[in-house]
């Protein structure tokens, strides 16, 4: 399609988003000397940076350390512990998110060269993007990186309460004495635990059968004992029919007609495209779809790539981080590989943290892999014993029998997502399982764990 007569300004590339993967590939866009503008009527750095990434990790370290610190008792002696929220409201605002603002992020981005244009952009045209009353027209490329933002489900009532989402969670300067959080995936799991340990009475509810459901069967049902011992009250499999709010308390019916009450409700169900918003029916794209169609360049048309949540690959930061790689080399002409998935790692960063790669056991099984299995559970490895309290967890590992590589793998306990570095590498080159086995492992060590998964293989 041709830009329309009343373009104002071309310029060699527009990015729409300017979240991490946006940023990225406006930046080194700039850096290479092309006149690059980047649109976004948020903050510059996206989700991560002010209320996802960086801050919830700020957190979850905070309240890792009040539990921590009631491991004491019959370990190293007796300790008071008195949860204090007021540091870690204040950290959120000093050290991550500037108080939100992003004055030092749009500075740094236009140091680069770039320029900034603060607003919402739509593409009119395959090569035309408005803002407002503006338009830009790219002589080169543009790129589509608008991400997620949190899907509110069609509850009865829902939609007239002051419900919280994430942002809220973040941005707390006080705790309520009771909260409900709706959604029992990565992001509600993480905020439940962190609430609950500054002393919050959390109750959790998640419609599907298990916590974490995206996760092996295993971890949900772990987490779910981990957070009972804590205080939490953890629901599964069954949703909420009707919210209700009288101006002081929630009130939350389910679907099995049991009602709940607490003075704050925490929406976690998910994340949700606006394909609309972004005008993709220009492109051809249904604008109701669920991502932006992608192929391994990250393309999703003539002079047209994609990065980020809203390709539907992953929705974590360092998978806009690869994509936008990826696209700036694309863009510039240089060289790079196709875009690859098969060894995507994600880590929820819950206590015990879950780290996990490849494919799940019953994923590997419905692509109609030969499945062979090893476990190892952390608390009868030699560092999950030493380590005692708190040690919950178990190494799983999922592998091609006719292959004889891992496909996926799960690393559950202290320091998971570290653990599972190693098996991220092995799904990723495919290394073989005679290569591991003869692999020397540093005892004592939680990574020792895969050690004796391997040795479980059947």
């Amino acid at each position: 399609m041709n830009a329309p007569e009343n373009v104002a300004e071309t310029v060699d590339v527009i990015v729409i988003g300017m979240g991490p993967g946006g940023e990225e590939v406006a930046a080194k866009i700039a850096e290479a000397g092309l006149v690059v503008v980047g649109i976004d009527a948020g903050l510059v750095g996206g989700e991560c940076p002010y209320w996802g990434c960086v801050p919830s990790k700020m957190m979850i370290r905070a309240a890792h350390l009040l539990a921590e610190a009631r491991r004491v008792p019959g370990m190293a002696g007796n300790v008071v512990v008195r949860a204090d929220w007021g540091p870690v409201a204040a950290r959120i605002r000093d050290e991550a998110t500037d108080d939100w603002d992003d004055a030092v992020a749009v500075e740094r981005f236009e140091g680069k060269g770039g320029r900034f244009v603060r607003g919402h952009g739509r593409l009119v045209a395959s090569d035309v993007v408005a803002v407002g009353d503006r338009q830009f027209r790219a002589s080169r490329a543009i790129v589509l990186a608008t991400g997620t933002t949190p899907a509110v489900p069609p509850i009865a009532g829902l939609a007239d309460t002051p419900f919280w989402t994430n942002h809220d969670a973040i941005e707390a300067k006080e705790l309520p004495s009771s909260m409900i959080v709706l959604g029992g995936g990565a992001i509600g799991a993480e905020l439940t635990q962190v609430y609950a340990r500054f002393g919050v009475d959390v109750t959790i509810v998640e419609a599907a059968p298990r916590l974490l459901p995206l996760e092996e069967p295993e971890a949900g049902r772990l987490l779910a004992e981990v957070f009972q011992r804590e205080g939490v009250t953890t629901i599964v499999g069954t949703g909420a029919s009707r919210v209700d709010h009288d101006g002081e308390q929630f009130h939350v019916q389910l679907a099995d007609q049991r009602t709940l009450h607490a003075d704050r409700l925490l929406v976690a169900t998910g994340r949700r495209v606006d394909l609309a918003a972004i005008g993709a029916e220009v492109l051809g794209v249904d604008p109701t779809a669920r991502a932006l169609p992608v192929d391994e360049r990250l393309r999703v048309a003539d002079r047209v790539w994609a990065v980020g949540d809203i390709t539907g690959k992953g929705a974590f930061t360092h998978v806009a981080m690869y994509q936008a790689a990826i696209v700036v080399a694309d863009i510039l002409g240089l060289p790079h590989a196709a875009a690859d998935y098969h060894a995507l790692p994600r880590v929820t960063f819950t206590d015990p943290e879950v780290g996990s790669v490849g494919l799940s056991h019953q994923a590997a099984l419905d692509a109609g892999i030969g499945v062979m299995t090893g476990r190892a559970s952390v608390p009868s490895t030699a560092r999950g014993w030493l380590h005692k309290a708190g040690n919950e967890g178990f190494i799983l590992l999922v592998a091609d029998r006719q292959r004889g590589v891992l496909v996926g793998a799960t690393a559950m306990g202290p320091n998971g997502g570290e653990v599972l570095g190693l098996l991220a590498l092995a799904v990723h080159a495919a290394v073989p399982i005679d290569q591991l086995r003869s692999m020397i492992y540093a005892y004592p060590t939680f990574h020792r764990g895969v050690e004796d998964a391997l040795r479980n293989l059947a």
